[in-house]
Order: C-alpha cells, then structure tokens, then sequence
C-alpha cells in the first residue's frame, strides 16, 4: 500500500500544483427509507443499510446512524494515520481504533429539550504498532489530528442547511 499511497500523493500534488481549484471536491450522497426505520444509502457506486436497533423501533439489520458516524471517524483517522506516517517517515506496522461515543436519547424522544441531540463525547483509543518511539508516534498523532477531515467534522460546526421538497 505504501506505493499507492506515494502515487496518489504524487497525482493531488500534481494536479493541485496545474490548478488549485482541483483540490475542492463535492461529496453526494442519496438515502431512502426502508423497513421500520432503516435507510438504503447510494454513495457513488456503493448501496449499504443502516438501521436502528429494536429499542429504537428498528429491525437490527445494519448498523445504526451514529454507529456508522463512530466508524467514519476511525476509518478516516486510519487513513491519515497512514498516510502521515509514510509522509513523516514514520514506520508504522499496523493501527487499531476503537471509538465510544456517549449519547442521551431524552432529545430525540422530546422527552428533555435542554440537552443535545448528538454525542456529548467521543473517545478514540489509538494503539499503533511499530518499531518507532512514543515521541514519533505523539508526532504522528498530531499531525493526524490535525488532518482529519472527520475529525474536523465532529470537532466544529459544519454549515449545513435543510431544504424541505
């Protein structure tokens, strides 16, 4: 992986270097309800379920929203942490996350409007295996935490808006 890695870092440098409009890109995704509560998402090529668990009135035939948020963040973080390791020079043999994120669900049931709706924490456990030392790898850690596009997602507010069609 570690050439192509190299590659496509090589292709963005290249193609941002002619023009840096070329590094703005767009994302879109499309879902539609299915079963009780689940979802078919289109991301591209790619279709995937997401559901709720029974106690939140689902069948329990995918993972939920804020699952798939959680897994998003690491497989992003799993990403950069590649990705800076082979740019800092830094070996790194393998990375494991495992996330926890907290949330209260008096919000989404009406049930308590003071609250938040979303998480009101997220935990990352990093364990990164390798030959280096831990100041390389808290190296490496900032340099991901300081990249990552879903980090940054969950970490600042994101203007979005809502069109009712």
């Amino acid at each position: 992986f570690h050439a192509r890695l190299t590659a496509a870092g090589r292709a963005w440098n290249d193609r941002i270097a002619a023009s840096a409009d070329s590094a703005k890109l767009s994302y879109r995704v499309s879902g539609r309800g299915t079963g009780s509560v689940a979802t078919e998402i289109t991301a591209g090529r790619h279709r995937f379920l997401v559901d709720e668990p029974a106690a939140l009135a689902g069948d329990d035939v995918a993972a939920s929203p804020v699952e798939f948020a959680l897994g998003a963040l690491i497989s992003c973080q799993v990403v950069v942490y590649r990705l800076y390791a082979q740019a800092l020079g830094i070996v790194l043999d393998d990375v494991e996350i495992d996330a926890e994120g907290d949330l209260d669900v008096r919000k989404l049931f009406g049930i308590d409007e003071s609250g938040r709706a979303g998480f009101s924490a997220v935990r990352l456990h990093v364990k990164l295996t390798g030959p280096e030392t831990a100041e390389r790898y808290a190296e490496l850690q900032a340099a991901v935490d300081a990249h990552c596009p879903v980090l940054d997602l969950f970490q600042n507010p994101v203007p979005t808006s809502v069109t009712l069609v």
